[in-house]
């Protein structure tokens, strides 16, 4: 649906004022001389700069891209899921897309050579016009492209319309293209085909755009050139040491290890230099490989009581607390999640001016 020119404009005065505007804006002489003076000194200076007030149009609209889009067809977007082993090695993948060519048996003419008849129905306008009252006194004209010819304001007859293309000037045809996924290519990153979009006669194809989308990894996480990943390791290894192996996203085998006693802390955080990402058109230098620690306590009663005060003896002493007479001891409990939960959907529904009547429900044994 297109609105005419008046109707989008609307008042000429206030389109005037915004040329003006615009034609201050887009020169640095006129911007300084209204910085310094304001609009009287604009006045002083002149304002014919030889721009034409839709110039304001054409920036809303496109303006010298109105002839580019003449000339030339959409550009086609297509998304295209990638590993991150694919981003990590690189990798090659054939992509098949369907897409117009120009009809080979009428060379994109639609039909019988000098058979092309105006279209009775927009009377070869290629635009069909509506009037719509809106208002006393204001109507408001509404164009739509003509269904018939579609918008090229001629048409062929059935019997002059070319077989091939069906007087479309366009066939469907496959095309396959090589995309090429260089190392340390990111999420959301394009790789452009010039010209392989949809042909039209008399438009330049326009490009097809490949965007990368990363898929989720099971290991690792990435952040920029960084790899993240989390490892499970056992509180006697977070104490005494260990030696873990890592497979990488090259099939290398990482061996990461710590001595005895150097402690490594729940959700410690440590990192191998080297070892994330390849840098896009740099793969020779790669991010850090960054490792997330989560240590694994054991089970409740998995050592003997009567063993206790031995691992007792080897680890850093405790706290002592000094019993006083306005201490009160009670019980730790575990926590009951079903019944938080079933406590919170009944305050969902039910409507209590003085707030929750119940907390977090412990078990009890």
């Amino acid at each position: 649906m297109y609105l005419t020119g008046l109707e989008i404009l609307g008042d000429y005065k206030t389109f005037k004022l915004i040329s003006q505007a615009y034609e201050v804006l887009s020169d640095p002489k006129k911007r300084d001389l209204y910085d310094q003076g304001g609009e009287q000194a604009i006045k002083e200076g002149g304002m014919n700069s030889g721009s034409s007030p839709m110039d304001i149009f054409d920036m809303f609209f496109g303006g010298g891209g109105r002839m580019q889009r003449e000339r030339r067809g959409k550009n086609v977007v297509h998304q295209l899921g990638v590993t991150l082993e694919e981003m990590y090695n690189g990798s090659t993948r054939k992509l098949g897309l369907q897409k117009n060519v120009i009809c080979e048996k009428c060379d994109g003419y639609g039909g019988k050579k000098g058979a092309l008849e105006k279209c009775s129905a927009c009377k070869g306008r290629g635009v069909q016009i509506r009037v719509q009252q809106l208002g006393p006194g204001m109507i408001q004209q509404i164009q739509s492209m003509c269904s018939d010819c579609q918008g090229q304001g001629e048409k062929f007859s059935a019997k002059d319309r070319c077989k091939n293309c069906n007087g479309l000037k366009v066939e469907r045809k496959k095309k396959i293209l090589e995309v090429h996924i260089d190392k340390g290519m990111k999420d959301g990153q394009k790789i452009v085909f010039h010209g392989e979009g949809d042909q039209e006669p008399g438009l330049e194809p326009g490009d097809v755009i490949i965007v990368l989308d990363q898929k989720e990894h099971p290991v690792f996480q990435r952040r920029d050139s960084d790899l993240i990943m989390k490892m499970d390791i056992k509180l006697v290894e977070a104490l005494c040491g260990f030696s873990k192996a890592i497979q990488t996203l090259d099939n290398r085998t990482l061996l990461i290890s710590t001595r005895p006693g150097e402690v490594i802390k729940h959700n410690d955080i440590k990192c191998v230099q080297n070892e994330g990402m390849p840098l896009h058109r740099d793969p020779y230098e790669k991010g850090q490989l960054i490792i997330q620690f989560q240590v694994e306590f054991p089970e409740k009663h998995w050592l003997p009581e009567h063993l206790m005060f031995q691992l007792e003896r080897l680890l850093p002493p405790r706290e002592e607390v000094m019993m006083s007479d306005d201490m009160e001891e009670v019980d730790l409990c575990e926590v009951d999640l079903n019944s938080q939960q079933k406590h919170h959907s009944r305050e969902v529904y039910e409507e209590d001016d003085d707030g929750p009547r119940g907390g977090v429900q412990c078990q009890t044994h």
